[in-house]
């Protein structure tokens, strides 16, 4: 697996973390809502799992958030990463 895969599956992770959490919620509230089980919302926020395009559908629906809307803002986490990691080197 390349760095960009890892970022992505990250910031993807933390996206969802951060947007459950706002909204407050468990992740077995999540994972209710998405019926999936709790230790996949567990793998995914903690960038283990990657979720395919159909199941962010699902969970943005959970999440009540526009997949359009996660998108960006897994775009905007990226590129401040991709440009943190340029700085560095």
């Amino acid at each position: 697996m390349n760095d960009h895969s890892l970022i992505i599956k990250q910031v993807i992770g933390k996206t969802i973390k951060a947007i459950r959490i706002k909204q407050g919620l468990s992740q077995e509230d999540l994972a209710g809502l998405c019926q999936v089980d709790r230790s996949y919302i567990s793998l995914v926020e903690v960038g283990k799992n990657e979720p395919s395009v159909s199941k962010i559908f699902e969970l943005c629906e959970g999440l009540q958030i526009k997949p359009s809307t996660f998108f960006k803002i897994i775009e905007a986490e990226y590129e401040k990463l991709k440009e943190t990691n340029t700085d560095a080197e």
